[in-house]
């Protein structure tokens, strides 16, 4: 089962959000192969979000990117050692396994990454320095040693060297010397001599070999205070198996750079590569949650999405670049990518994307519920300017018609009303938030442009506001690397706008709309960027070429 984003475009508007959530609803109806998550690439005003919590709904989520990250490539089902569980353990779960790394876990606390590297470094230490001691925990003794525990604490933990009673008694004594105070580990077979000295000198453990059936070792063992262990091996394999059973814990030398889960798979993946580690712990918020080895960053995901009221890539979320679109429901005109394998597109010449999405509800035959009319209705009413704008077509109005009952709305004029009401006041407003608030990037041969556009109460407030939004979009252009900046400032409910510019034209006078002062526009009877004004300076820019 694949995740799919159904995504409207950059600085979302009601058509472009509702579109998004309500598509995504009828794909999760019709195909239940893969998941659907609506999502939105901006702030949400705040007409839109009231229009959600009145349909009951949750808007779709931000989402500032789909660039593939750690978590959808990581382990999650793994197997853990605790950090006192034997060494062997883990090297017969890599072995069976063919496993990377094995994590060590105490509960929820996590102690470290292991893998056959640090098993290897681990001996070639204790090999690279004097007599090395270990730290030995009793209870591992049975788990990798057969044979039992003839008395002492099962739970008990001690540091030690090993030695063999192999040599005379005499030699055996001298050396012991030697080397106190240390005491060591005795492994031996049924010599008395050297076991009662043990005893004596309260070594603290003894491991006996060699003991066959029946078999009695002629010491006094009740004022020994350590631990006595007999091994069903002969003394080279006890003394190879007591090194198999430390704690996995004394293996963590150098500890893995830890990766968050949403951390961005290729920042995980040149981490790891200039790393000496197999693989690295992943965390999320403080909490161990899986990991992720060489393995995982063979193949880069690819994100899967919906592209809804738009169609060019520099509208689209972040991303997407090196991902795979599914499908286009547009009204836009179309500039989409080349894309690897044939997709549904459903392009209409309508006012409103949600127009498009009400008809892909009849092709399917799904019945539209109430929550899922009122957000398309909104999203008609809000693109087409309560069908007003140019762009309507006698499509929007059939389906605001229809749309209309089941979303138990009796009254469109008060219904509209109240989408259009919470329009900007502009000198109460920042500036390029109302510019980027509802924001599009266009290219016409090699001239980048962007225009923006905000409703509002009336326009007489625009002049005195000018200079403020005229130095906004100046700042817009240089932040999007444009070479030209306009922002639409309609009225809606008298039908006009005026346009401001930045300076691009080296003759204002290019635009058919009368100018009313440098760099501002009236635009009597114009709603529509995309039909009206987007035209026009297409025109424009191909009489200057």
């Amino acid at each position: 089962m694949a995740t799919v984003y159904v995504t409207g475009h950059r600085n979302p508007d009601a058509d472009s959000v509702c579109a998004a959530h309500c598509y995504a609803a009828l794909k999760s109806i019709v195909d239940e192969s893969n998941t659907y998550i609506p999502i939105r690439l901006g702030h949400l005003n705040e007409g839109t979000k009231r229009q959600f919590e009145h349909a009951g709904v949750t808007a779709p989520v931000f989402l500032k990117d789909v660039k593939p990250r750690v978590h959808q490539v990581m382990q999650r089902d793994y197997w853990a050692l605790n950090p006192e569980d034997p060494v062997y353990s883990l090297i017969r779960y890599l072995r069976k396994n063919h496993a990377s790394v094995v994590p060590l876990l105490d509960g929820n606390t996590y102690h470290g990454l292991l893998s056959l590297d640090e098993i290897t470094m681990y001996f070639l230490k204790e090999n690279s320095k004097r007599r090395p001691q270990y730290h030995f925990h009793v209870a591992n003794f049975s788990q990798v040693i057969q044979g039992r525990l003839l008395q002492g604490s099962p739970i008990a933990a001690f540091n030690a060297y090993i030695m063999t009673g192999a040599m005379e008694f005499e030699v055996y004594r001298d050396r012991l010397k030697d080397m106190l105070p240390d005491l060591p580990l005795l492994v031996v077979g049924n010599r008395s001599e050297h076991i009662q000295y043990a005893v004596q000198q309260q070594f603290p453990a003894i491991i006996l070999t060699g003991i066959t059936q029946g078999e009695t070792v002629d010491v006094d063992f009740s004022s020994f205070e350590g631990v006595v262990y007999q091994s069903d091996h002969d003394t080279a394999e006890t003394i190879r198996l007591l090194r198999l059973s430390l704690p996995v814990a004394d293996l963590v030398s150098e500890t893995p750079p830890r990766v968050d889960r949403d951390t961005l798979f290729d920042d995980a993946k040149k981490i790891l590569v200039n790393s000496p580690f197999r693989g690295l712990p992943v965390f999320d918020e403080g909490t161990f949650v899986g990991f992720v080895t060489r393995r995982c960053f063979l193949e880069k995901p690819r994100p899967k999405v919906i592209m809804v009221d738009h169609n060019e890539l520099n509208q689209s979320v972040a991303g997407l670049e090196e991902g795979d679109v599914m499908e286009i429901i547009d009204h836009h005109r179309f500039d989409a990518e080349r894309t690897k394998s044939p997709i549904f597109i459903a392009s209409e010449p309508v006012g409103s994307s949600c127009t498009i999405v009400y008809h892909q509800y009849l092709r399917w035959t799904v019945p539209v519920s109430r929550d899922t009319a009122f957000l398309l209705l909104t999203g008609i009413i809000s693109d087409t300017i309560n069908l007003k704008s140019p762009t309507t077509t006698v499509q929007d109005v059939h389906a605001v018609k229809a749309l209309a009952p089941l979303a138990l709305v009796d009254d469109l004029e008060a219904f509209a009303n109240e989408i259009f009401s919470n329009s900007v006041v502009l000198s109460e407003s920042e500036p390029r938030e109302v510019i980027e608030g509802d924001f599009k990037m266009y290219r016409e041969g090699d001239v980048a442009f962007g225009i923006g556009q905000v409703e509002v109460l009336r326009l007489s407030d625009v002049a005195e506001v000018k200079q403020r939004y005229l130095q906004a979009l100046e700042q817009v252009k240089h932040a999007h690397h444009l070479d030209w900046t306009l922002l639409l400032v309609t009225d809606v409910k008298r039908g006009n706008s005026v346009l401001l510019t930045t300076d691009f034209l080296s003759d204002e006078r290019a635009f058919s709309y009368p100018l009313t002062s440098e760099h501002m526009y009236q635009l009597d009877g114009v709603l529509s960027r995309k039909k009206q004004v987007l035209p026009e300076i297409v025109r424009v820019l191909e009489e200057r070429a």
